[in-house]
């Protein structure tokens, strides 16, 4: 045993030894990750994909056009169901959806997108058989004109998509909540399959006017839309900004362009006289009033 040193001290310095390895893991210096390589973007090209009836509707080629001759940047526009999918696998700068489309509060939510901006409303539409039993024809309340078929016993199919089955819920609770036996058909039939069957019934139904009017373009359906003027029957849309912070490649500036384009005054006063191929009725409504002041473009 050295000089000057017991038991006692011995342990002490074993104890110190062994712990020096430990320390010196703890001092190293992390290894450094070589930084992900930059995405080009091309800023002269601005990415959109818009749930299918703003595009079959002729509203967003439209607006688009006329963005495009006044900004010099080029728009590539995708109609889609799976906007959400592309903004999320990068291929998207500017998403256009339903305010209540399914993906879109998620989107939002996980740090995808910006704050949704309110852009203009599509009509959602009260069909039946041209007969109209109900005799609802030019009703604006829908309420009253769901009472009508309720009372007349007039068959109703529901179409089982999730926002128009909530608005049936709506208008059957409007309507006193009355006994659905012998005329209410909830089968689970969706979209075109809801019409044909419909069609084939003589029932009345709720749909989108856009989606009715290009399937009944095509097939001819026993069926004609009755009831439009009911606020009720306005389906919001909203554009959300793809955060470049997020998802790499992103023309944020492009989309915000494109954005305020469509938020313009001139823009919001032109959406009224967009019209459906081959239809003379006005169905789309201005909604850009519905943002917050500040938000607006000015001038």
């Amino acid at each position: 045993m050295p000089d000057g040193l017991d038991r006692r001290d011995l342990l002490k310095l074993a104890a110190i030894t062994a712990a020096l390895p430990a320390c010196s893991k703890i001092e190293q210096k992390p290894t450094l990750q070589p930084p992900e390589p930059a995405v080009a973007v091309d800023v002269s090209v601005v990415r959109v994909a818009s749930v299918p009836t703003a595009v079959e509707g002729n509203l967003l080629p439209t607006l688009i056009a006329d963005f495009e001759k006044r900004s010099k940047l080029r728009v590539v526009l995708t109609p889609t169901e799976g906007v959400y999918d592309l903004a999320r696998e990068g291929k998207v700068d500017l998403a256009i959806s339903h305010y209540g489309h399914k993906h879109a509060e998620a989107f939002v939510m996980d740090g995808f997108g910006e704050f949704p901006r309110t852009l203009f409303s599509n009509q959602m539409a009260l069909v039946g058989p041209p007969s109209d039993p109900a005799k609802i024809r030019g009703l604006v309340d829908a309420g009253q004109a769901f009472r009508r078929i309720a009372e007349t016993k007039s068959p109703f199919l529901v179409n089982g998509i999730d926002g128009v089955r909530y608005l049936v819920d709506i208008l059957w609770n409007a309507a006193g909540r009355p006994d659905k036996a012998g005329w209410f058909i909830d089968e689970g039939q969706r979209k075109d399959d809801a019409m044909n069957v419909a069609s084939a019934r003589g029932a009345y139904a709720l749909w989108g006017l856009t989606p009715f009017l290009r399937m009944d373009s095509a097939a001819h359906l026993k069926l004609e839309p009755l009831v439009l003027g009911d606020p009720l029957l306005q389906r919001m849309l909203v554009s959300i900004v793809v955060r470049p912070t997020k998802m790499r490649g992103v023309n944020a500036e492009g989309a915000h362009a494109l954005e305020a384009h469509l938020l313009s005054p001139a823009t919001q006063a032109q959406i009224r006289e967009v019209r459906y191929p081959g239809a003379g009725a006005v169905f789309w409504v201005p909604a850009g009033r519905h943002n917050r002041t500040g938000m607006l473009p000015r001038g």
